[in-house]
């Protein structure tokens, strides 16, 4: 690029970068602490995206002072596991490395872990909360409640983007915001998809049986979001509308049909594929290709998040 080069018109911005700002939160946190927090995770698969999270969540334990404990087991063993770590008061917090068995014995082995100490907010009492847009588990509003990792990495991205509006209230920032989410797995898709909404944004919800729309209605009146069919929609009617796409579809096959993209729009991948092609920086004012480094620091967010909700509320 020379001096007489206009400058290039989209910022790629990397988890890296949006991960420090979270890191120095976690460090205050932790300061705090009268010990580390010990966060023990189970691998019972030979899936090398989940051997690759596991190493990441080790390698960034070591990095910001936590202790991390990856206890490999055999899948047929792995519900004894987690039941006894639900019992050992030195583990704070417990973190499984899906899939296991591919099936609903997954959800059941997500509900096993206690409340306490479910790091990943896949609790039922968490996942209620959070399609409810109940924010606290007490009356006080002192105990926040623990959101999934990816899902909440995305809306910290979000935020660091300036995509939310601090100057109106909390928890209708993102009003006025069009988003499509392209995915709706019961991990990342449908959960970001309602935390969106719930914040005050229209999201268009879409995979491979269709596009349904993510709402709290005219002027976010509504305490929740509600869901609404979209029949006979595409990303052809979705994408054109929205100043946000979030695309995180597996699999290498798809590629995001980046001339639906409205000009200027913000596009962020989270699938381990690349789901947009270099094409998206002629359209996307800003790119983020990734979010695991944020992903694995949010853990360690919840996980103080975890520890600090077990203190008595008189100590607060």
């Amino acid at each position: 690029m020379t001096a007489h080069d206009p400058p290039a018109s989209c910022k790629v911005v990397l988890a890296g970068s949006i991960a420090k700002s979270l890191q120095l939160e976690v460090g205050e946190g932790l300061a705090k602490m009268k010990r580390k927090p010990l966060l023990v995770g189970f691998l019972a698969n030979k899936d090398p995206a989940a051997r690759l999270y596991a190493d990441w969540t080790h390698k960034t334990c070591e990095e910001n002072g936590f202790q991390f404990s990856l206890r490999e087991v055999d899948r047929e063993d792995l519900e004894g596991h987690i039941l006894a770590a639900n019992e050992d008061e030195k583990v704070d917090g417990i973190i499984v490395y899906y899939p296991i068995f591919n099936s609903r014995q997954d959800q059941y082995l997500q509900q096993l872990i206690e409340v306490g100490k479910d790091v990943e907010g896949l609790s039922h009492r968490y996942v209620f909360n959070m399609y409810q847009n109940i924010r606290f588990l007490d009356e006080h509003k002192l105990q926040k409640s623990i959101l999934p990792c990816t899902p909440l990495a995305i809306v910290k991205i979000l935020e660091y983007l300036k995509v939310y509006n601090t100057i109106l209230p909390y928890g209708n920032r993102l009003f006025g915001h069009s988003i499509t989410v392209v995915n709706r797995s019961e991990v990342v898709g449908r959960p970001l998809a309602a935390l969106l909404a719930n914040d005050g944004a229209s999201v268009y919800s879409v995979d491979v049986t269709g596009v349904q729309e993510y709402t709290r209605g005219e002027g976010i009146k509504k305490i929740r979001h509600d869901v609404i069919d979209k029949d006979g929609w595409t990303l052809e009617d979705c994408v054109p509308l929205s100043d946000v796409v979030i695309s995180g579809v597996p699999g290498e096959d798809f590629k995001f049909p980046t001339q639906l993209l409205k000009k200027g729009a913000i596009c962020i991948n989270f699938s381990t594929e690349k789901n947009f092609g270099p094409e998206v920086k002629d359209k996307a004012s800003i790119y983020v290709p990734a979010v695991g480094k944020v992903t694995i620091i949010v853990l360690l967010r919840n996980l103080l998040r975890i520890v600090e909700n077990l203190k008595p509320l008189s100590s607060r």
